[in-house]
């Protein structure tokens, strides 16, 4: 049973969603990016070598820890969107698991990615080619409050 709000009479839940989710993006890179960083010595700098799988793999543990502990991932929360799932339930391990995956792959394969991003702006709830597949989507944390 789908229980997500209606985009036509409760756009609220909708309003401004894929510009947040593009700098909620921006800030989840960058916080992955720091802790790659951070990550760095102690790979005694033999990561360097290996760079854009370990910014992959410290990416990928973000995402689904983060989403999976509060279906948001920190820049979800700096710009109060999160995701939810067909019930209207906030995402659990396996799911969290599922959506990183499903952005992670494509990340591989360009043209997934630009289909992901052209659904996000045209779609009546803004979901990506993932959310579109496993059936979640992006509100606005206030418009959930209220």
């Amino acid at each position: 049973m789908n229980v997500l709000p209606d985009p036509d009479t409760q756009p609220e839940f909708y309003r401004d969603v894929p510009l947040k989710r593009l700098m909620a993006w921006v800030v989840d890179a960058v916080v992955t990016l720091l802790a790659c960083v951070v990550i760095l010595p102690f790979t005694a700098f033999t990561g360097i070598f290996f760079f854009p799988l370990l910014f992959l793999l410290v990416g990928f543990a973000y995402r689904t820890a983060t989403i999976a502990n509060g279906s948001a991932t920190w820049g979800m929360r700096l710009f109060s969107i999160e995701l939810r799932r067909p019930d209207g339930t906030q995402l659990d391990a396996g799911a969290a698991f599922a959506h990183t995956l499903g952005y992670t792959l494509s990340w591989f394969v360009p043209v997934f990615q630009l289909i992901s991003v052209v659904m996000m702006a045209s779609t009546w709830r803004g979901q990506g080619l993932s959310d579109h597949v496993l059936g979640t989507v992006m509100l606005n944390r206030r418009a959930l409050r209220a």
